[in-house]
């Protein structure tokens, strides 16, 4: 298991990348697509959000090992339903 600080670092280049991607959506794509951008845009600043506080406040109860694989594996299914969005 990596440590916290990179475990966060991670999360915040994969977000910034999703959202520089969402941004170039809103400004080269038709006005639809600017419509989804701006929820896709609102949506990847949520999931920062909370993937950082949850790795500042894990579940008690739970191994450490455990609680941070299944913290990764939901941050990487919902970046890859962002990314169909982006896609669709």
């Amino acid at each position: 298991m990596a440590n916290k600080r990179s475990l966060k670092k991670a999360i915040h280049l994969i977000c910034e990348d999703l959202f520089a991607e969402a941004i170039a959506l809103s400004l080269y794509g038709a006005e639809a697509q600017q419509q989804s951008a701006n929820a896709l845009l609102f949506s990847i600043v949520k999931l920062e959000d909370e993937y950082v506080c949850r790795i500042s406040h894990p579940e008690p109860g739970m191994k450490a090992s455990d609680y941070f694989k299944d913290l990764r594996e939901k941050f990487s299914a919902q970046v890859n339903d962002i990314i169909d969005q982006m896609n669709g």
